[in-house]
């Protein structure tokens, strides 16, 4: 088996445990092929929105045992609520070992601050009224997911190549293109007149890493995307920030052990989970 890959920082964020959207197999892989020094959680990890009894596999399961895990193992694990685990944000700032609850985190390293946050602040339909709509919308995209999988998987029996609904339509409603946009400077903007060097969201399920500039100075806007289209991650190691893009022959030889019970039991946790939601 390969060794774990060491790493000063791991970023991930919209994995929407829950879900039928959610690649909690390919992330329990991921996970377990790293190790990080710190893990940050930024935002819809658990979809508390769409949270049912009826459906949260054993993969799912294993990602928060994974998780649990690597923080019994000494790696502090920061959890930054976003809109889809909002009701979180009632326990915010409790502490299990080193399983830290957060609504923003700034990280210092190497003589630099990083803002991060989930991002929905920016976001008007994940509040008051609209909200109710936002919840309805999430539903039906969980929808469109699933039947993009089986369509995919009829292609791939084909031979033919796969494709993403959600994507395409991303990509060709030019409001959507614009909101992105919007959202990505609004971020940068803020976080120059705060004087951040680098400004971490999630949120728009849109990978990023690039340098914005205004008049005001420049910052180095990053998103770490998501685990229900894109699988990707944000990762620090060697004093620089990368993207990290899941395939499936991206990991080899993954370390296989097997899955301990975590100091906090997992079962408690769903059920209070239901409780809240």
């Amino acid at each position: 088996m390969n060794p774990k890959r060491a790493l000063d920082i791991v970023i991930i964020s919209d994995v929407h445990l829950g879900t039928y959207g959610c690649h909690a197999k390919e992330l329990l892989t991921y996970l377990k092929s790293i190790q990080p020094e710190k893990l940050i959680l930024n935002g819809d990890i658990i979809d508390i929105w769409n949270f049912s009894k009826n459906y949260f596999p054993k993969a799912h399961m294993n990602v928060l045992r994974r998780i649990m895990k690597m923080a019994n193992q000494g790696v502090e694990v920061i959890y930054i609520t976003g809109n889809h685990d909002d009701m979180l944000r009632k326990y915010t700032d409790l502490s299990f070992g080193n399983l830290h609850l957060v609504d923003k985190y700034i990280l210092e390293i190497d003589e630099k601050k990083a803002w991060i946050f989930h991002g929905d602040i920016f976001d008007s339909t994940t509040n008051g009224s609209a909200k109710i709509l936002a919840k309805i919308g999430g539903k039906s995209y969980d929808l469109i997911i699933l039947l993009n999988r089986m369509i995919n998987w009829c292609l791939e029996k084909m031979g033919k190549e796969k494709m993403s609904f959600s994507k395409k339509v991303k990509n060709s409603v030019k409001k959507a293109v614009s909101w992105i946009n919007n959202f990505e400077t609004t971020a940068a903007e803020i976080a120059i007149d705060k004087k951040f060097d680098y400004v971490i969201c999630g949120h728009i399920h849109k990978q990023q890493n690039r340098v914005v500039e205004t008049e005001k100075g420049s910052v180095i806007y990053l998103n770490s995307g998501d685990w229900v289209e894109n699988l990707t991650a944000l990762e620090y190691v060697d004093k620089s920030w990368s993207i990290y893009q899941y395939e499936e022959k991206s990991i080899v030889n993954a370390v296989d052990d097997k899955e301990e019970e975590p100091v906090l039991n997992i079962n408690d946790l769903m059920n209070k989970i239901l409780i809240m939601s």
